[in-house]
Order: structure tokens, then sequence, then C-alpha cells
């Protein structure tokens, strides 16, 4: 039995964490992190575990923790697991990061797009970044995760086979993404107060947004160049979910044949990415409370561009789950294990 203790248990990701791994027959929680409710039942803070989980909320000591779990997980603003890990902590445990700390390589670029000093960059080089499906056998062997952000997971693995087969123009990609309201975290935030987002959509972070580098490095390893691209958030009142379309001008002409064929022979054996039928657009709603990934594509012959698409749940495949799905190859079990959630409807 996995022991995993959850720094920031009651942040959106945190509580989406509880809920994957008390499904989860090889794991148990022991530990459940929040600085703002220590000592506070975590059912009083979410009452939809009552009578499920009894236990007390607790604080981030990551030291008192490594003795007790095999894994943490850290549900945590930036900057706060690369103040917490060491080599002490690492030697005694394994650590999933659900911040930005450890998913960017260049320390320096990551202060100039977070705007924070980064306290641990030995660390940086070590941290595997979590995406499973391009990054498995890496992720198998770690002790430091990166798992990685929601918007970028579904703009990568949307975009990844064209990038990687070097069908598309790197230089012209403009990722458009939209995003429910939970992707912005529990904190309280006029921006995101229900009059602030109902009957309303914007665009935010623009040309700014944090996830940018992120995504141009893994597309830049994907595709062997340097990638600088355009990427457009967009805040829609809903409460989960992630659609992203993505557009790029293709190098060549290709048929709807050869595109789908490379979607198959990249995800075809990925459990928790579907390439759906031709003409079949992804929603939102068919893959909302599981770690799905639905993905399409549409060749436009008229502008030589090719649209790709992709839709998930931002807080299960966009957080939880991914980060459970990376604790399963850590430790050498079945990777869908506690992960096989049917998409609720309606």
């Amino acid at each position: 039995m996995i022991k995993a203790g959850i720094i920031g248990s009651t942040g959106y990701a945190g509580q989406e964490l509880v809920r994957l791994l008390m499904q989860h027959k090889d794991a148990e929680i022991v530990w459940y992190g929040s600085r703002s409710y220590i000592d506070q039942k975590y059912y009083d803070v979410f009452h939809n575990m009552f009578e499920i989980v009894d236990a007390d909320c607790m604080d981030d000591n990551m030291e008192e923790l490594a003795e007790k779990a095999d894994v943490i997980f850290t549900a945590t603003p930036q900057g706060l697991c690369s103040s917490l890990v060491s080599e002490e902590v690492l030697s005694k445990t394994k650590i999933i990061d659900l911040s930005a700390d450890f998913r960017i390589k260049d320390a320096d670029r990551y202060e100039e797009w977070y705007g924070i000093k980064h306290p641990s960059r030995d660390f940086i080089k070590e941290a595997v970044y979590g995406l499973c499906e391009i990054n498995r056998e890496d992720v198998k062997k770690a002790r430091l995760i990166a798992n990685p952000g929601c918007y970028p997971t579904c703009s990568i693995l949307s975009i990844y086979p064209m990038a990687k087969e070097g069908l598309i123009d790197m230089d012209t990609i403009i990722i458009d993404a939209k995003s429910g309201t939970s992707g912005a975290g529990r904190g309280a935030k006029v921006n995101n107060l229900y009059c602030e987002v109902n009957e309303n959509i914007k665009a935010y972070g623009v040309a700014s947004h944090r996830h940018t580098p992120e995504i141009e490095d893994q597309l830049g390893y994907a595709s062997e160049q340097q990638v600088v691209l355009n990427f457009t958030p967009h805040l829609v009142p809903m409460n989960r979910g992630i659609l992203v379309s993505a557009y790029a001008s293709l190098k060549e002409d290709v048929t709807y044949e050869k595109v789908k064929s490379i979607y198959d022979s990249y995800y075809k054996k990925e459990k928790f990415v579907r390439v759906l039928p031709e003409n079949v657009c992804p929603e939102t709603r068919w893959v909302e409370g599981s770690n799905y990934v639905d993905l399409n594509f549409k060749i436009d012959q008229r502008t030589g561009r090719i649209i790709m698409m992709g839709a998930m749940d931002n807080l299960v495949k966009g957080a939880a789950g991914q980060a459970v799905q990376n604790m399963n190859l850590m430790f050498g079990l079945p990777e869908t294990e506690g992960l096989e959630l049917v998409p609720m409807f309606p």
C-alpha cells in the first residue's frame, strides 16, 4: 500500500487528488496538508467528504511528512515546493509537484515568467516532466515529477504528433484555449466572483500567460527547434473543462488519411487519449470528471493550415488525474489504476 501525503489538499486540485486516491486500491492518504485549515476536520472544508474522510488538516512540514509518506503531492502555489524540497527529503520519498516550479528547465526563464526567485535550482535538471504519454519511461525512474499544467497538457497532446513528424511550420502556431473557472484556483479573487464570471467570456494573460514557455519548451523538444508561439487563454463560466483550438501552417499537402494515421500511431495504445472520428469536434462535456483527453483535427485546404483540437477536464487529466497517473508509473502499478472513471453527463 502506497502511503501518500498531500500538501495543499484543500485547493481544487488537492481535493480532486483526495477524491481519486480514496478510490485507489493501492494507496492510502496519510497527510491532508493545508495552511489555511490546520487542525480542522477535512470534511468541514469539503462536506462531500463527510463520513468518508475523518482526518484533520495538517501543516506543510515536508521533512516530517517524508518520514511517513512514500510519495508527496504538492498542490500548492508556485515557489512553495521548491522552497521545501531537499536531498534529505528526496532520499526518503518521491515528490509529484503540481505547481510550475520544475516544469521549465531554464531557471532564469522561470523567474522571468513567474516573477519569483527559484530557491532550488539544483533540482530542476533532475525533475521529469510528467506528461506520461510522452515521457513514460523517464517517469518510471523519477523521484521528482513536474506535473504538467492544464493548458499545456491539452495543447501539447493536441499538437505533438504534427510537431514530432515535422509536418507543421512551428513558427506559425497559434493556440486559442478556454477554461472553466476552477482553473484559477480556490482563492478568493474579485475577477472570479459569480457576477464577474457569469454570462461572460474573456481573454486574459494575453501574450503573457505563464503556461506559454512550458508549451514552447515541450513542443521545442518534439520538433528539435526553438519554438515561439501565440497562446491566448479565455475564462468561460463553467466549473470544469479545457478546450484548445491550435492553428498552424502545413509544410506540405497532406490528406486526412495521412494525418489520421499519424495521430493513431501516437495515441492508439494510449488509454486516456481518444482520437475522435472524422468531423467530430472535441467537447468538454464528454470528458468531464474523467482522465480522458479527446483530440481531433481539421485540414483547411483553402488556407493551407491545420486546426488541432483537444478537450479535457482541467482538474483531472489537467492536474490530479495526471498526478495519480504519474504515481502509478513511479511505483510500478497499472497506469490506469484509480483512473478508469467514466466521464459524467449531464
